[in-house]
């Protein structure tokens, strides 16, 4: 530790430190402009100047080392005049526009004027304009470059934290300007962590521009509804009117830093597309009515069907409370296991337990990233975890994290990578048991009884189709001290689902022999995916991941209850689907969910939910399935009632209220007390605090916790009792080339799922739907960028815009999954991942079409 003295007041601090770090610690503020925490010190503005004894000058303190015995002085006389003087300087330029200003209130430069700034300048010259008008970026960002003050925090925030490189200055001195390339931001993310570090109003937010003043605004701390990361958001309203969005550093584990989703993209909630009324179908339609009628319809219809299945699907969007209460109330009121919380994919619970009891780490994702090396397997973080990627751009170039990367897409992650392997299509399986057979061939000390189940695949050919080869992998994770290990949830969209788990757990269990102290999480793109397991909202797990064969588990849990809970396990939504299509399901039950839309096959769950004898839907907004429903129940939005949600990381933090439920929507929690007295039946307790304590009561993963307790940053969920690590598992045959495209899906920057396409917002930011696929390909097909073109499956097809990636492998075709138009899952046949498509240019296809005659050029997409 460094010994230190700051205006007479002594601490320690380890060496490293800065002088404004130290001063920090004390509760001495000394002001900046330039620095940013989580950037390297600039130490250009120079207001953060010190007195430093036995050194001539005054020194930065963001840039200053702290030496042991050193004695700062940070209020001097000298020190106040050049504070003074460096704020003449700048305000001989800036324009005193501030009552027109959107920063007027939380500016930067007038609290420093304030605080330290002359009484009156000294400049009489005329002010440099560079344009007397206002510059449009973008749909979102809005730039007065009068009034920058030249800190570089947007420039450096963009290039270094963001990686999209989209802001940059030209001239020198004075006549410094920040500006996009051409002017414009076409190229960027849009997220606004630019307008967030502007100290003043040079960088703007154009949907809130001159919309309300701060001391207007009613702020409520809250956290993001879109992916899994969990970013802290402060929400801010008027008049009970959603503002707009801000971040802060103190709080969270984004730090300030949002993505253009969680910025921008909650003005979803006041989507014209809300349910007003509860409907109920009548002679073929749907018609709306009162809750009353809603409930003797429901009484009606689910007395006829009490001896019939019942099946439940609850969104991962929903808060934990609400959840709990969804899998309590089938489970006790329905009296069956058939509960499931996805409908994109079907969870291989039985492959899944042993990851998350036995490796799963409820940890500060900072802190699990630090480690030696950080691999990466499936997906794309930069599309499905934008902040998530910010912080491990900055584990790789500040703290030197070997970063690793598996996976069919590419993603912006990978120019920061150490080695990449890019996989076949549904190859992930095939790739992580050639890494895992490298490992087990080194003969490292622990491994030898490890050859004989896995040492034999050591010379299987690697499913790559460019960048570094397993071996590379391999050699990069034996050279890290640790080993963290993050898994995109797409991976479970494939029927390859069950040995892809297995194969990390493989790989888990040879880093954990080799000392590597191996951690591992899950990259969720839904907001509460892991508190949706969490309180059991699966067909083979109670509350606290625990098995439904679990006897004891279940006797404590019916206890509590007071009923019964099954002991078999129920079947999953593809499986529910089926009893639908066959005519065996009673009531359906879905919360929050569009699996019309969701599901890959819309054919096939089309039928299926027509064909259920009775179908609830509980949803804010309406939807493709609620089209399908025979009651209809508008529930509470985002931010319309409280919970909690469980982010990536394990960590629970609080979901608050900021407006009131919309037209006749009633909470979630009161339409599932309605739903069981529909059948006679009372759920207790029914209020978000008393679950949130039953929960914690009884769920063994957040034992202890209260509401209370949660704070700012929430607090972190305990690990899942471990189970043995089982066997190690035979590797899949790698796949084999596909001599046909192969098309995969996921979310695109701009949307997460269909639920922020209700933004009006991201819609003007996002592009139109597209088609991605590499140059090889393109050149084949005699396609360029910017063509329309058609992807055409067995099924069906779909019209959308060609984006030629020239890092995309061949083979390789992407569409996002967000566009409600191109109804994806039409060309998707149940239980087939990825699927094979072609690809040609709109005109050709419909000179094609036309040539066949009507037939062709009748086929839907939908």
């Amino acid at each position: 530790m460094v010994r230190i003295t700051i205006d007479e007041q002594t601490l320690e601090v380890e060496p490293g430190s800065t002088v404004l770090m130290a001063a920090e610690r004390l509760g001495i503020e000394i002001p900046t402009f330039c620095y940013l925490k989580r950037l390297p010190a600039l130490a250009s503005c120079r207001m953060c100047l010190v007195e430093i004894q036995g050194q001539r000058r005054l020194q930065p303190s963001c840039a200053t080392a702290v030496a042991d015995g050193m004695v700062v002085r940070t209020n001097t006389p000298l020190i106040d005049e050049t504070r003074s003087s460096m704020l003449d300087m700048l305000l001989a330029n800036h324009p005193l526009d501030c009552p027109v200003c959107d920063k007027g209130g939380e500016c930067e430069l007038q609290d420093m004027v304030m605080a330290y700034g002359p009484r009156e300048s000294r400049f009489r010259d005329a002010k440099r304009v560079f344009h007397s008008e206002d510059i449009r970026l973008s749909p979102v960002i809005i730039m007065n470059v009068n009034r920058c003050i030249q800190c570089q925090r947007c420039v450096r925030m963009c290039e270094e934290v963001v990686g999209a490189v989209a802001l940059g200055t030209v001239e020198k001195g004075m006549d410094t300007a920040v500006t996009g390339f051409e002017g414009s931001l076409a190229s960027c993310d849009q997220c606004g962590n630019c307008v967030e570090v502007c100290p003043v109003g040079a960088l703007m937010s154009f949907p809130y521009r001159y919309k309300a003043r701060p001391w207007d605004l009613v702020e409520t701390d809250t956290v993001c509804p879109h992916c899994g990361t969990g970013c802290q958001l402060t929400v801010g309203t008027r008049k009970g009117e959603f503002m707009r969005v801000r971040s802060k550093w103190e709080h969270g584990l984004n730090r300030e830093t949002l993505c253009v989703r969680g910025r921008f993209g909650l003005d979803f909630i006041a989507s014209r597309d809300r349910i007003k009324r509860p409907m109920i179908r009548r002679d073929g339609a749907l018609v709306p009515v009162s809750w009353d009628e809603a409930g003797d319809t429901l009484r009606r219809r689910l007395a006829a069907v009490e001896s019939k299945a019942a099946g439940g699907l609850a969104s991962p969007r929903l808060p934990n409370e609400m959840l709990y209460q969804f899998q309590k109330l089938m489970r006790t009121v329905f009296r069956t296991n058939n509960i499931d919380c996805a409908s994109r994919w079907s969870t291989p619970f039985d492959a899944l337990r042993p990851l998350v009891t036995g490796f799963y780490t409820r940890a500060p994702l900072e802190e699990v990233i630090g480690n030696g090396c950080v691999f990466v397997v499936g997906g794309n973080v930069t599309d499905e975890n934008p902040v998530t990627e910010y912080l491990l751009r900055d584990a790789a170039r500040r703290r030197h994290t070997g970063l690793l990367m598996l996976s069919a897409r590419p993603s912006r992650l990978d120019a920061d990578a150490r080695a990449v392997v890019r996989v076949t299509p549904d190859g992930e399986a095939a790739g992580l048991a050639a890494v895992v057979a490298r490992l087990a061939a080194t003969g490292r000390t622990g491994l030898g009884g490890l050859l004989a189940d896995i040492g034999a695949t050591a010379s299987a050919p690697a499913p790559t189709t460019d960048g570094d080869g397993p071996d590379r992998l391999a050699a990069a994770l034996l050279e890290g001290w640790s080993a963290t290990v993050l898994v995109s949830v797409d991976l479970l969209r494939s029927p390859q689902a069950r040995a892809t788990l297995q194969q990390l757990s493989n790989l888990l269990q040879v880093l954990r022999t080799l000392g590597k102290a191996p951690a591992m999480q899950f990259l969720f793109d839904r907001a509460n995916q892991m508190g949706a397991w969490d309180m059991g909202v699966l067909p083979g797990a109670l509350p606290g991941l625990r098995g439904v064969a679990d006897d004891a588990a279940r006797t404590a849990l019916g206890r509590a209850w007071g009923a019964e809970i099954p002991s078999e396990p129920g079947a999953d939504f593809d499986a529910m689907l089926a009893l639908c299509d066959k005519g065996r399901m009673g009531v359906l039950y879905i919360a929050g969910g569009d699996p019309l839309m969701a599901y890959p096959d819309r054919a096939f769950v089309k039928r299926a939910l027509g064909a259920a004898d009775l179908l609830i839907v509980q949803d804010t907004f309406l939807t493709d399935t609620t089209s399908l429903a025979d009651v209809v129940l508008p529930a509470a939005g985002y931010g319309e009632e409280s919970g909690t949600f469980t982010n990536n990381e394990g960590r629970i933090q609080k979901v608050c209220k900021f407006r009131e439920p919309a037209f006749e929507a009633r909470g979630n929690l009161a339409i599932f007390d309605f739903v069981a007295a529909a059948r006679n039946q009372a759920l207790r307790p029914s209020s978000q605090g008393e679950i949130f304590s039953e929960i914690a009561r009884l769920v063994p993963t957040y034992e202890g916790m209260t509401e209370d307790g949660l704070g700012a940053d929430g607090a972190f969920t305990k690990a899942v009792p471990a189970t043995p690590a089982g066997e190690f598992f035979a590797p899949p045959p790698a796949p084999n080339p596909a001599d046909r495209l192969m098309l995969v899906t996921g979310n695109c920057l701009f949307h997460n799922g269909y639920l922020s396409e209700r933004s009006e917002i991201l819609n003007t930011v996002a592009d139109d739907p597209y088609v991605e696929m590499s140059m090889q390909d393109a050149a084949r097909l005699g396609l360029s960028e910017r063509d329309q073109v058609v992807v055409r499956s067995a099924q069906s097809k779909l019209t959308a815009q060609l984006r030629v990636n020239r890092h995309f492998p061949p083979g390789l075709v992407f569409v996002p999954e967000n566009y409600r138009t191109l109804r994806l899952n039409s060309l998707m046949r149940r239980g087939e991942y990825p699927c094979p498509v072609e690809v040609e240019k709109a005109h050709a296809a419909f000179e094609i079409a036309t040539a066949a005659g009507p037939r062709a050029t009748s086929e839907n997409s939908g």
